[in-house]
């Protein structure tokens, strides 16, 4: 089994509602997020997958959650943009771009850092 790593960033501002603290209030974080996928059989370039396309399906994904108010996001306008669920979120999306690229190749992880000290990793169901 091999597992492929990469990671990206975005910034944006979220506020959580029905919570009681500083998180109801509007504030922005400096998001990290990691992505790990993983596979048994190699191409015949000896390669899982390109580290580029990797790396352009997370970008791509996060310039939709870049540099805006997560909360008037479609997908968080019901839903709170916590960690847990911004995880989920791109791991929906990250799966979806997956599919086509031959393999299989199946999502392993995300790690969402909202801060230095303070991340969510949500692993798919197998």
């Amino acid at each position: 089994m091999y597992i492929l790593t990469v990671e990206d960033s975005f910034a944006s501002a979220h506020q959580l509602r029905g919570y009681s603290g500083k998180c109801e209030n509007l504030h922005g974080h400096n998001w990290r997020v990691v992505v790990s996928v993983r596979g048994e059989k190699l191409n015949d370039t000896g390669l899982l997958v390109d580290f580029g396309d990797l790396k352009k399906i997370l970008r791509a994904i996060l310039a939709d959650l870049d540099h805006r108010n997560l909360n008037e996001h479609p997908d968080f306008l019901t839903e709170n943009p916590s960690s847990e669920n911004i995880a989920a979120h791109i791991a929906r999306r990250y799966a979806d771009k997956l599919a086509p690229i031959p393999g299989p190749i199946f999502l392993e992880s995300i790690t969402v850092w909202e801060s230095d000290t303070s991340r969510c990793t949500y692993i798919p169901a197998r």
